[in-house]
């Protein structure tokens, strides 16, 4: 009971900071962007994901930071809105 308690929280918790990161991304990001609750989350979530790469390869540090995961995430939510646009 304990271990699935303490993975529902966990999960909970990567979809609230997707949430955050990708709410701060769409609002940071003039213009519309038609996408529902779950696909922010997606959008934070993978922002996030790829800030840490990021930082891990690139800046030789451990961990992105909030900002640098805001910024990936409106990279992807502007690559996004030119995908559909064009299609």
């Amino acid at each position: 009971m304990g271990r699935t308690l303490d993975l529902l929280l966990f999960l909970l918790l990567l979809a609230m900071i997707g949430l955050v990161v990708g709410g701060l991304a769409r609002f940071l990001l003039p213009g519309p962007d038609p996408m529902g609750i779950g696909m922010t989350i997606a959008v934070g979530l993978v922002g996030s994901f790829a800030a840490g790469l990021f930082s891990w390869y690139a800046l030789h540090r451990h961990g992105a930071g909030l900002l640098l995961s805001i910024v990936f995430s409106m990279l992807i939510v502007w690559g996004l809105r030119h995908t559909r646009s064009r299609g």
